[in-house]
């Protein structure tokens, strides 16, 4: 608590806000969030700075926004994984290979300075249950950055950045222990977190509706994941963002339509199909060919129909049951054997792109969003 109190200190106008304790503090906040954020480094690029060329006029609905799917995994390799045996077995878990849950290999701020604009991250309570970090399913991500961690790190390079603004879905992770729990006192630190005089500061303010980019350069976009139903109305009401109640989204939906403002009519369409239902034993051609097909259906909606609404499309998936597995990377990538020569789902989306120039395409969640090296400077230059 100390860390965000000083750090928020450090970014209000007040006299304390240069002093050397304030930059001190805020340093120790980026250290400690660097486990997930990445070691804190300001860099300018034009990937770092896209957004620079279009109106303050433009909508947010009407723009093309490159995202990662559990983009908290980027550093959860073996190493990682032994390294917090001793914290993750607090927890009462066993957990798998770790390829089974990383999705990303860089780090939340390169994938800032890449041009990456959509995150999805995944919180619970750690084994602890005093703090809030990062999971994905039973793999704890890291037992030092928090979410208010990380959320600083976020803070920082927007004010490097003040053109750019950024999306954040948040989602409680609900299979982290037999014993987890998202009850009252779960969900109102997560409601203190978001809603602190930094939070304040530098989430869009605006509720059940996305503005124009002029009025959220430097700022964040928060896309509610998550329910606050142990808690009063009131601490929902408080929360800005749009609302995407997990019990109104569709598991593993390849078109779903959810309401997230009633009083207006705004509809999100969502693709989320992340376990294509292919049959037991199917190859990776199989999976990557059925989860390619329902990315490219949705995103094809997106070109053609409902203009001013929310897309939001997940190029993301797995089949771990399958025998044989098919990791997130196999999904995205391809298996590096003959039977996948082309790759994954993120090499057959290259060409598809191209065919998509000066179309609207809504928000597209990426797995190993860097691979192959053109996928992104293809979709930001739609």
């Amino acid at each position: 608590m100390w860390k965000s109190t000083l750090t928020a200190l450090a970014l209000c106008t007040s006299p304390f806000a240069s002093s050397p304790l304030a930059d001190f503090a805020l340093q120790k906040v980026l250290e400690d969030a660097a486990p997930i954020f990445g070691p804190y480094a300001h860099r300018s690029g034009n990937r770092s700075q896209w957004m620079k060329q279009y109106p303050d006029e433009t909508l947010l609905v009407h723009m093309n926004i490159p995202g990662t799917h559990d983009s908290a995994t980027w550093n959860y390799t073996q190493a990682s994984q032994d390294a917090l045996k001793g914290i993750t077995d607090l927890n009462q878990v066993t957990v798998p290979a770790p390829m089974t849950f990383r999705c990303q290999q860089l780090s939340l701020i390169n994938m800032l300075d890449m041009g990456i604009r959509a995150f999805d991250l995944r919180y619970a309570y750690d084994p602890t249950n005093t703090t809030l970090i990062f999971y994905h399913s039973k793999a704890l991500l890291s037992e030092i950055a928090t979410v208010d961690d990380v959320l600083f790190g976020f803070y920082q390079w927007l004010d490097d950045h003040p053109s750019e603004t950024v999306f954040l879905s948040l989602q409680y992770e609900s299979s982290t222990s037999p014993y987890a729990s998202n009850d009252a006192t779960l969900q109102l630190l997560l409601h203190n977190i978001l809603t602190s005089p930094a939070a304040r500061q530098y989430f869009i303010q605006n509720k059940d509706t996305l503005g124009k980019l002029g009025d959220a350069r430097g700022k964040i976009n928060l896309l509610r994941r998550f329910d606050l139903d142990k808690i009063p109305q009131s601490y929902t009401d408080a929360l800005p963002g749009l609302h995407f109640s997990p019990r109104l989204w569709t598991d593993n939906g390849q078109d779903i339509e959810l309401v997230y403002n009633a009083a207006d009519n705004l509809t999100a369409y969502i693709e989320d199909y992340y376990q294509p239902l292919t049959p037991m034993g199917s190859e990776a051609k199989e999976n990557i060919r059925w989860k390619y097909n329902a990315t490219v259906k949705h995103i094809h909606k997106a070109t053609k129909e409902h203009p001013d609404s929310l897309f939001w499309t997940f190029a993301s998936a797995t089949n771990t049951p399958n025998e044989p597995p098919i990791w997130p990377r196999i999904m995205a990538l391809g298996n590096g054997t003959e039977y996948t020569p082309v790759g994954g789902v993120n090499q057959f989306l290259v060409p598809f792109l191209r065919g998509q120039k000066g179309k609207r395409v809504g928000i597209v969640m990426f797995d190993f969003f860097d691979q192959p090296s053109e996928l992104i400077d293809t979709f930001l230059e739609l």
